[in-house]
């Protein structure tokens, strides 16, 4: 079998384009990827036309060779753009062997553990920035069935927050849990929005609402200061979503500093090297808890990474607060049920790609997420995606 084409294609989801592929073969099987990038999108599809002449001809069943050829042989490093690039392809390649044996993915990475894997909120709070607010909108997340939640409360902060923005950050905190009561886990982004000793600062304020991790609360860029972070906080830190190098989560894992591990698949080249990431994880004893704020691709190789990995914890939910149309992209859709994501079981990576929905809401200007503007967490959702 060989690699014959590759069509990207950019959708128009209102907060965050997403870049899904089509690579075909000679045997008439194809598979789907994605690429996704805040910002980035056409830049990621321009990445994957480049691509696309080193490995045209190549056996997609030969995944080390493909990321050689993507990775090694292009002597470049191109941070997450390049990782996505890759990703998109290697994933659809994944979904290629399973639709060619006729097993879903989990059955190619050493079988399946388990039936379903817990999910996690997130994109819930696209509200006000109150207490009553987040409330109200944790509420609808509990009566969807989720029995975790994650969300930042930090607004528009970058580097430290005035007195009064970091109380009213902690009052959301505290409104939350409140409304979600003790046994819901509850997860606080930071979105390396911090410095060390603000850091430090907010993870004891958020101590006595037992987050179960407060995430990437400095830049990831220093990993040494993250570490110290870690060992410093009361809180449980994770990290790991923007790294796009299995080297960087080894030098992370080193000391035993951070115990909870974020792979983002797009960033990090695609389902190998997570799943490499997460046996690194495991030999450190911690435990892996991927990035998931991309498309419904990304959705469906999370669920198959969760069935497969040991040490796998909880799997980032996006999909049912997106706009209506995107949940129709893919077949069957990725459902949760119970607080937990059912593995699809079908070939590949069991979901199929709707092109005509794909076409219809081709991206006609360039939708992002604006992390550090004011109202960024209501994420363009009341505009017309396109």
């Amino acid at each position: 079998m060989k690699i014959t084409g590759i069509t990207p294609h950019v959708v128009g989801n209102s907060w965050k384009d997403w870049l899904l592929v089509r690579v075909d073969t000679d045997d008439g099987i194809h598979g789907v990827g994605e690429g996704t990038v805040n910002v980035f999108a056409r830049t990621v599809e321009a990445a994957i036309l480049e691509l696309e002449e080193r490995i045209a001809g190549h056996d997609p069943f030969d995944i080390e060779a493909l990321l050689l050829a993507m990775q090694r042989d292009v002597y470049t490093d191109g941070g997450q753009v390049h990782g996505a690039a890759v990703a998109a392809v290697e994933i659809a390649c994944w979904d290629i062997m399973g639709k060619a044996l006729d097993l879903p993915v989990h059955k190619l990475l050493g079988g399946r553990l388990r039936d379903r894997v817990r999910a996690y909120a997130n994109g819930w709070y696209t509200v006000d920035r109150t207490p009553e607010a987040f409330a109200e909108a944790a509420r609808g997340v509990l009566n969807l069935g989720f029995t975790a939640m994650k969300f930042d409360p930090f607004g528009a902060a970058w580097m430290a927050q005035s007195g009064h923005d970091e109380d009213l950050s902690i009052s959301l905190v505290e409104a939350v849990r409140e409304e979600a009561g003790p046994e819901v886990d509850l997860m606080i982004e930071a979105h390396g929005r911090f410095g060390l000793s603000s850091a430090l600062r907010i993870a004891g304020r958020l101590a006595p609402f037992r987050p179960a991790w407060f995430e990437e609360p400095v830049s990831h860029h220093n990993i040494g200061v993250l570490t110290s972070v870690a060992r410093q906080s009361p809180v449980p830190v994770a990290t790991g979503e923007s790294f796009s190098s299995i080297q960087q989560f080894a030098e992370l894992l080193t000391g035993g500093a951070v115990g909870i591990v974020q792979p983002e698949p797009v960033h990090l080249g695609g389902i190998w090297r997570t799943r490499q990431v997460a046996a690194l994880a495991e030999a450190s004893h911690a435990v892996v808890a991927p990035h998931n704020a991309q498309g419904p691709i990304c959705s469906a190789v999370s669920a198959q990474l969760g069935a497969c990995v040991p040490n796998f914890y909880v799997q980032e939910s996006f999909d049912v607060f997106n706009e209506g149309w995107t949940r129709d992209l893919v077949h069957p859709p990725i459902n949760v049920v119970d607080g937990h994501v059912e593995v699809p079981e079908g070939p590949g990576l069991g979901v199929e790609i709707d092109w005509d929905g794909v076409e219809r809401h081709s991206s006609r200007r360039p939708h992002s997420l604006e992390l550090f503007a004011e109202g960024w967490e209501q994420r363009g959702l009341t505009q017309d995606p396109n």
